[in-house]
C-alpha cells in the first residue's frame, strides 16, 4: 500500500534549488514519476542510480577488491560530474560496513563543497524492516511504495558507526521517526553554511 509521509529535513536540503541554478541531484533508487516531476520545475540535472536493485552489496574474503571495483563501475560518472545534493534514502540499511565505505570513497570527491545529502538510517538496529521506494511529492511530503520483492542485505547500523562511517559527510540535523527511524540531514565540508552570505549575491 502506498504511503504519504512527511519530512521536517527535507525541505532544508531542496531550499538550495530556488537559491542557485544548475545543481546536480543524485537520486540513489528507482525512477519514481514525482520525484521527475518534481524536480522538473528547477533547472537542475538529475541523476537516478539504482543501487538497490544491485543488492547484496558487500565483501567476502576471497573477493579482495572487487566490491571496491564493483562500486566503482555502479557509480561511474564521467569525470567533470559533480552533485550538489545526494538522496542516499535508506541504502545504508543495506550495506555492510565495506560496502557503505566503498560508496563513499567513491561519492566523497563527487560532492560539492557544501554539498548536501540526506538519508534514513535506524535509532534501534532491532528496527522491522521495510522496503519502501521513495518519491518527492513536495518540499515536505513523501510517497513510499512497497517494494515488489523483499531487498536482500538488510543490516541497519547504530546511529553512531553509521556516522563514522560516512567519512565526508557531517550529520547536521536528525528526527526520530516512528519505529525507531531517524531521518537524517548530511553536509559535506566547505562552502557556505545554510543561510550564511554567498559569493556573487
Amino acid at each position: 500500500m502506498t504511503e504519504q509521509q512527511g519530512s521536517q529535513l527535507l525541505s532544508g536540503l531542496l531550499q538550495a534549488l530556488k537559491e542557485e541554478r544548475h545543481l546536480s541531484v543524485l537520486h540513489i533508487g528507482p525512477v519514481q514519476p514525482e520525484t521527475v516531476a518534481f524536480f522538473s520545475a528547477f533547472p537542475c540535472r538529475l541523476y537516478f542510480n539504482d543501487l538497490f536493485a544491485e543488492l547484496p552489496l558487500s565483501r567476502s574474503d576471497d573477493e579482495d577488491n572487487s566490491l571496491q571495483q564493483r562500486v566503482r563501475e555502479l557509480l561511474w560518472y564521467a569525470d567533470d560530474v559533480r552533485f550538489d545534493i545526494c538522496l542516499f534514502w535508506d541504502i545504508f540499511n543495506y550495506l555492510d560496513e565495506a560496502a557503505v565505505t566503498a560508496v563513499m570513497d567513491v561519492l566523497r570527491p563527487r560532492m560539492v563543497p557544501g554539498g548536501r545529502a540526506h538519508c534514513f538510517s535506524v535509532h534501534n538496529t532491532r528496527s522491522e524492516q521495510r522496503d519502501r521506494k521513495y518519491a518527492i511529492v513536495a518540499e515536505d511530503e513523501l510517497r513510499l511504495r512497497p517494494r515488489e520483492r523483499r531487498l536482500e542485505g538488510y543490516r541497519p547500523h547504530p546511529q553512531g558507526r553509521l556516522k563514522q562511517l560516512l567519512q565526508g559527510l557531517e550529520v547536521e540535523r536528525s528526527v526520530l521517526l516512528a519505529d525507531s527511524r531517524l531521518e537524517l540531514l548530511l553536509r559535506a565540508p566547505g562552502g557556505p553554511r545554510p543561510g550564511g552570505p554567498r559569493k556573487g549575491g
